[in-house]
């Protein structure tokens, strides 16, 4: 079928994948926009996204029903948030250290309580059918858009807009870009940061759940490949900003189908080398963003302070 569209096979099948791929890399890095623009930083998400994967397809798998998997999810992920939240607000306690040893934990006890749930099949989220009017199957598969990805999409802009023209959005700003100021003016530093905390692993908890019920949509323990702590990555190079992480998450989500769609054409010496894109790619993004010359332009300056 390849053959019906020739050398657009590609481009259709890395735009298709990147709305596909994205979805994960959307919920992590919004999430994690929230939490450090209350100053902290949470690297324990990609444990966060794991469990969140378990959680939804075992809940789903025993409820019959994929949205309650998805809100299975998203408490899984507020409960690691706060228990990162509260485990940062005690004195002399680093939030890069703590956010490892959650991330390992997360994980670990995704794979224990997973185990029984690896061969049952679970009911997958429902996808809007975009390309409904062609006949081509490779149309109607790119156009093929998962509920969440939408969801994740009016996100951004709604995170975007509540950061510039809510009082919400303010406090948090205040609080993560200093928190003396925050203080000074009433605000409860460790009550913000604990809340932004929870919502970050909310979201990246439906993220999780994205990746169980819908792509790959399975429960494996193999199932993230470093997707949570890519996003970080993500977060920084969109500067902190809600739109630019929809961006971004695109373009880590086609970097991740540039693989699979040089297969589909038969390209079948070297493809393998491009499922790699998205790790070059965060590891570029890490070597051009960390240059000692330059701010990062938007970064909230508590992050810059050694805490």
């Amino acid at each position: 079928m390849s053959q019906d569209l020739g050398l657009w096979t590609v481009p259709l099948a890395v735009i298709g994948g990147a709305i596909r791929v994205s979805t994960p890399f959307l919920f992590v890095s919004l999430g994690e926009t929230i939490t450090e623009r209350a100053g902290r930083i949470n690297l324990g998400l990609e444990g966060t996204l794991v469990f969140g994967a378990m959680a939804a397809y075992a809940t789903a798998v025993v409820t019959g029903s994929p949205w309650a998997g998805v809100a299975a999810a998203g408490a899984a992920g507020a409960g690691f948030g706060l228990l990162h939240g509260l485990i940062c607000s005690l004195p002399r306690v680093n939030d890069v250290a703590v956010g490892i040893a959650l991330m390992l934990f997360g994980i670990g006890l995704a794979f224990f309580l997973g185990k029984p749930f690896i061969q049952p099949s679970a009911p997958p989220l429902p996808a809007i059918p975009f390309g409904f009017w062609s006949d081509l199957p490779q149309v109607q598969a790119a156009l093929r858009v998962n509920v969440l990805f939408l969801v994740g999409a009016a996100l951004s802009v709604a995170l975007w807009w509540a950061f510039r023209h809510t009082k919400a959005g303010l406090v948090v700003r205040v609080v993560g870009d200093s928190a003396e100021a925050a203080r000074a003016m009433g605000y409860s530093v460790t009550r913000v940061r604990v809340l932004a905390t929870m919502a970050g692993g909310v979201l990246a908890g439906i993220g999780g759940a994205y990746l169980s019920l819908y792509y790959p949509g399975s429960w494996n323990e193999g199932i993230s490949s470093g997707q949570g702590l890519m996003a970080v990555a993500l977060v920084i190079f969109a500067r902190w900003n809600p739109l630019a992480c929809f961006g971004a998450a695109l373009l880590f989500g086609g970097a991740g189908a540039l693989g699979p769609a040089l297969q589909s054409v038969g390209v079948s010496s070297g493809y393998y080398l491009f499922y790699a894109a998205p790790y070059v790619l965060t590891l570029g993004l890490l070597v051009a963003t960390s240059s000692p010359d330059r701010a990062l332009a938007g970064a909230p300056g508590e992050l810059g302070l050694s805490r």
